[in-house]
This record gives C-alpha cells, structure tokens and sequence, in this order.
C-alpha cells in the first residue's frame, strides 16, 4: 500500500465546486490584491485565533520579518529563539539584520525550553520568538512572565500551530504578535503561499497594515520604509473556505494522533509526541516520533522502500547550518535539539488518511523495531 505523507488532493475534491465558484469571481471582478476578500478573511482569523486584530500578507517568513520591522528590531538587536525549527523563523531575524541567539528546546514537547531563555538575555535583546513546533503551543505563561520583566517583545511563530491552545488561549492570542503561515502543506493551507500576523494592540494593526503596502499611510505617501507583503484575494478566499473546515479536520488529526497512541503501545524504541501540561489543544501538523538506538535513518529508508511517506523535520539543528557559522555555534550548545535531529521522524498524520493506513504504517514500524 502506498501511503503518502501527505495527500492535499483528497481534501481539496469535496471543495472543489466551491472554490472554482470563488476563482470565477475573482476572475470576473479583476481585484487580486488586498481588498474585500483579503478583509472579509482577517475578520474570520481575528474571530478563530481570540486576536483583536489580523493583517494578511505574503507568507509566513513575511509574517515574522514585518512583525520584527514593526518593532524596529535590526541591526545591533539580539532576537531569541529556538534551535529546533524551519528555517524562516531565524531566517527571519537575520533578514532584519539582527542576531539570533538559540535557547535550547524540551525534549518532550520539541518546543523552546522557558527555562534555558533568561540566561540569553542580554542588554542587546528585543524580542523573544517562540515556536509552537508540529502543532503544540510552547508554554507561553513563564515566556511572557520572562518577556515582561526584561521589557521584551513576544512574537509567536504559529505556523505550524493555528488553533492549537496553551491553557486555553489560542495560538497567536498570548503575545505581542503571532505569525501564520498558510504554505499549502499547513492545517490551512493556501494554493501557494499565504501568511498572517495577529495582534491585540490597534497600534501595532495599524503599522502592519502601512508596513506590508510599501509603508504608505495613504497613495504615495510613505511614512516608513515598509516592503511587499499584500496578500492575494485569491489565496484570501481559497482560506476562508478552509477556514470553515478546519475544525473539522484537526478533530480528525487528534483522532488520529490517537489511534497511533494505541497502535504503537508496547512497540519498544520508539517515543511518542508529548502534550505538555500547558497544552490543552494539540493540532498535529505533524505527528513526529523519535527513534532510538541511531535507527532513524534506517527506518526511514525501509518505509521508503515499502512506499510510507515520512520525513526528518529537522536533520541540522539552526545554530549548526552553515549560512549561521559567523554566530559561532558549535555542537554541545542545544544539546536536547541536537539529540532530536538525530531521532524525530514524522509518519502520516493527515485527516483523509484511513485507519487502514495508519494500521499499515504503524505495523511497519513495529515489524522493523523488533
């Protein structure tokens, strides 16, 4: 049986009528950029993410640098973040012209350690960014306490994580800002790339939405220098058909997520996700296990070669990619995102994916582990 990681077709055919009908309109009306679509989606995100306000844009990497330009964060700042995470997030920071500095991540929940932030701080440091990884908010409670004390901004990375709750707050609700990303693989995936930055200060609204049209206050008059960040109505209103679903499909992916729990019970070298004690909604953008003994990269090809999608999400840890040598990092420094880079391995979590293919996969596994 072939199992992809991931199959976007099945879920698009049951919207296929519907979106086509929102295509032909766009067509029709000639209006691709911003504008009511883009509008009537930022109040559907405000209303699902508990956020006051919500500025649709390019990306999710675009997200995280116009919340950093906001914020005046450049040259000569200090922005800390995690080790274990796409690239964009420390991407991001480096495209403003800042410094990344890494705190290393829970080896339960794959998410920043609030522990390991405070002894980064410097005076240098403007910002804290924490990454809700595979679908699991960090746990934002000591963050921001952290964040507030040393006067810090509080940017979430929840492009992996909309809808997910920590304590009953909804990913991209707690800090000064939360970023989405709408990639086409994302729980709300866009038909290319998409993105969202939301906030509960009408201020700060307010300069994201001059920030992402060139940083005009009005038609050529620029008050900031601002960049090209505007969200097409296409993507906009292939969202908000989504959007509707969403729940729907996370329902499923715990569903899932539980079904593994069980299959896998008693299957030994082999560790399952984690739900932290201040999650209260996981959203399982992936499912990831990790795999011991140093028998990840052969598991991995013998579902290869039986035809079960699975990848390595992530093989380098960030503070040890070559484009950030200059920063000085050495093995031994995330100690906890270097040992996950070496185990995690994600396997079909996706909501049309049948119990028959999860009973395959995990038996796969199982069969392998013995």
């Amino acid at each position: 049986m072939a199992i992809p990681l991931l199959n976007l077709r099945e879920q698009y055919l049951p919207m296929e009528a519907e979106i086509l009908a929102e295509v032909k309109e766009i067509f029709r009306n000639q209006a691709f950029i911003l504008g009511e679509k883009v509008e009537k989606l930022e109040h559907e995100l405000e209303a699902y993410c508990n956020a006051g306000f919500a500025c649709g844009v390019t990306s999710g990497s675009d997200a995280l640098i116009i919340a950093l330009m906001v914020e005046g964060i450049g040259p000569g700042d200090e922005v800390i973040t995690s080790p274990f995470t796409f690239f964009a997030t420390v991407g991001a920071i480096a495209r403003v012209g800042a410094k990344p500095v890494f705190a290393d991540v829970d080896l339960k929940t794959y998410n920043i350690d609030p522990a390991r932030i405070e002894e980064k701080i410097t005076p240098r440091t403007k910002a804290i960014i924490p990454v809700h990884i595979f679908g699991q908010c960090a746990d934002m409670d000591p963050i921001m306490e952290i964040a507030r004390k040393h006067g810090l901004t509080v940017i979430e990375d929840s492009a992996q994580a909309i809808g997910a709750e920590c304590r009953g707050r909804r990913s991209g609700s707690m800090g000064d800002y939360g970023c989405f990303s709408f990639f086409p693989s994302k729980n709300l995936g866009c038909f290319g790339d998409g993105g969202a930055v939301t906030t509960s200060d009408p201020e700060r609204a307010k300069k994201l939405k001059i920030f992402r049209n060139h940083g005009q206050c009005e038609t050529y008059i620029h008050r900031y220098v601002g960049g090209n960040f505007r969200l097409d109505a296409l993507q906009a209103a292939i969202l908000s058909i989504k959007l509707r679903r969403l729940d729907q499909w996370t329902a499923a992916r715990q569903q899932n997520a539980a079904e593994y729990a069980r299959l896998f019970a008693g299957v030994e070298g082999i560790t399952l996700p984690c739900e932290g004690e201040s999650c209260t909604r996981h959203v399982y953008n992936q499912y990831t296990i990790r795999v011991a003994d140093g028998r990840r990269d052969a598991l991995k090809q013998f579902l290869n070669d039986r035809g079960i999608g699975c990848s390595i999400y992530y093989p380098v840890p960030l503070h040890l990619q070559e484009c950030f040598a200059e920063l000085g990092g050495k093995r031994g420094d995330c100690p906890v995102a270097e040992q996950l880079a070496q185990e995690v391995l994600s396997i079909p979590i996706y909501a049309e994916s049948t119990s028959e293919m999860r009973q395959e996969v995990a038996g796969t596994i199982a069969g392998f582990m013995k």
